[in-house]
C-alpha cells in the first residue's frame, strides 16, 4: 500500500501520460523511487533531459495533494490505483493504463461483458436511433454500455442504457467535476445515478484537444469490444477502433448509407474486416454471449396473439436497426395510413419504439 499514494502523485502530476510515468517507474524500480528522484537523477534519463527534469521538479514541488483529497471527498469521488483491486481488471492489461483513476457513482461488477459504443458528434438521425436502439437491448440484456459522453452517438448510447435501467460508464476528456459538453449537465448526473463517471484527469482539469485520443484509449480499454455506430473516414471514433485493435479488442460496425460521409468510417471498418452488426444478437454472438436472453419480436418467438393482420405484417418488417415510416410501407406492402395506425397500437403494446428523427424499431430482436 505504501505505492498508493505515489501512484496518485504521479497521476496528478502528469494526466494523459500513462507511458511515460511507466517508463519512469521503470527506470527507477518504484512509483516512490521516482517521485523522490533528484533533478540530476532526472536529467540523465535520455527521454527526460536537463530541461524537462526542472519542469518536472518544479511542479512536483507544488503539488497540493492534501487539498485533493479533501476536494475528492466533497465530491464524492474515489481514486483507484493500479494495485487496487476496484481498478477494472481489463484496463489493467492495455500497454499504457494510468497509474491511478478517478472515479464517481459505481463501476459495474467485473462480471459484467461491457461493450464500448462510439461515433459521430454530428451524427443522422439513423445513427443517433441506431446507437439509442442497440445500446438499450443490449444494456437491458446485461452488458455495460462505455461510451465518452461526447455529443452525438455518445450521448445517445448513455440514454439508450440509462432508459432499461442498464449500466453504463462515462469516460471523460476532463476532470471528474467538469461537464463537457455544459448540455450534458442533466445525462451526468443520470449515469452518476446508475452508473459511473470515470477518467484520469485529476478534479477542475479542462478539456483539451489532446486528452480525447488519451480517453479513447481507456474507452476501449474498459471494454470487450467496440462498436462504430456512424463515423466519419476521419473521426475519433476511428482513433477508438485503432486503439481497441492494438489492445486485443473486436471492433464492430453498424453500416451505414454508402451516400453518407457520415457512414464512410464505419463502413471502411466493415470492408477491412470488422464484425458487421445489424442486430443485438450479432453482438453478444460476437462476445460469446449467445446464451443471453433477450426478447424476440413477432414470428421469433414473441406473443403476437391479439393482434391484427396489419400490426403482425408491420412488427415481421420492423428490424432492431431504425427503419423510416417510408421503409415499413414498402416492406409492408400496405397503405401509409394502415402502416400509421398499426404502429400507434404497436407503441402502445409495448411491441415498437419510436426513435429520433421519426423512426422506429422493433422493442426486442
Amino acid at each position: 500500500m505504501q505505492n498508493r499514494q505515489y501512484w496518485i502523485y504521479w497521476q496528478m502530476l502528469m494526466p494523459g501520460a500513462g507511458r511515460r510515468v511507466w517508463d519512469l517507474v521503470n527506470y527507477f524500480g518504484s512509483p516512490k523511487q521516482a517521485w523522490e528522484a533528484a533533478e540530476s537523477e532526472l536529467s540523465e534519463i535520455p527521454f527526460i533531459g536537463r530541461d524537462d527534469a526542472k519542469k518536472l521538479v518544479k511542479r512536483r514541488e507544488s503539488l497540493q495533494y492534501g487539498k485533493l483529497v479533501e476536494y475528492l471527498k466533497k465530491l464524492n469521488c474515489a481514486v483507484f490505483t493500479i494495485e487496487d483491486e476496484a481498478y477494472p481488471s481489463l484496463l489493467k492489461t492495455i500497454y499504457d493504463p494510468p497509474p491511478a483513476i478517478f472515479v464517481r457513482g459505481a463501476l459495474p461488477s467485473g462480471e459484467n461483458a461491457a461493450l464500448a459504443m462510439v461515433g459521430s458528434r454530428q451524427p443522422t438521425p439513423y445513427g443517433l436511433a441506431a446507437a439509442e436502439s442497440l445500446a438499450g437491448e443490449l444494456a437491458g440484456a446485461g452488458l455495460t454500455i462505455i461510451s465518452g459522453m461526447a455529443r452525438g452517438i455518445d450521448s445517445a448510447a448513455h440514454r439508450g442504457a440509462l432508459k432499461v435501467n442498464g449500466s453504463t460508464v462515462a469516460v471523460l476528456g476532463c476532470g471528474p467535476d467538469v461537464v463537457y459538453p455544459r448540455e450534458n449537465e442533466r445525462l451526468m448526473k443520470q449515469i452518476l445515478e446508475k452508473g459511473a463517471v470515470l477518467t484520469e484527469f485529476p478534479p477542475g482539469t479542462a478539456p483539451k484537444p489532446w486528452h480525447f485520443p488519451c480517453r479513447n484509449r481507456i474507452i476501449s480499454g474498459l471494454s470487450s469490444a467496440v462498436l462504430v455506430v456512424e463515423a466519419a473516414e476521419k473521426s475519433g471514433a476511428l482513433i477508438t477502433a485503432d486503439f481497441a485493435l492494438e489492445q486485443g479488442r473486436e471492433v464492430l460496425a453498424i453500416p451505414g448509407n454508402i451516400n453518407s460521409s457520415k457512414s464512410a468510417g464505419a463502413n471502411k471498418l466493415i470492408r477491412q474486416g470488422a464484425r458487421l452488426i445489424t442486430r443485438p444478437a450479432d453482438v453478444l454472438e460476437e462476445l460469446g454471449l449467445g446464451d443471453i436472453s433477450l426478447h424476440n419480436r413477432c414470428g421469433k418467438g414473441l406473443d403476437c396473439a391479439g393482434l391484427t393482420g396489419n400490426e403482425k405484417k408491420v412488427m415481421q418488417a420492423l428490424t432492431h436497426l431504425p427503419m423510416s415510416l417510408e421503409q415499413i410501407i414498402d416492406e409492408c406492402r400496405l397503405e401509409p395510413k394502415e402502416v400509421a395506425a398499426a404502429l400507434t397500437v404497436l407503441e402502445l403494446k409495448g411491441f415498437t419504439r419510436i426513435l429520433p428523427g421519426k423512426m422506429y424499431a422493433a422493442a426486442g430482436l
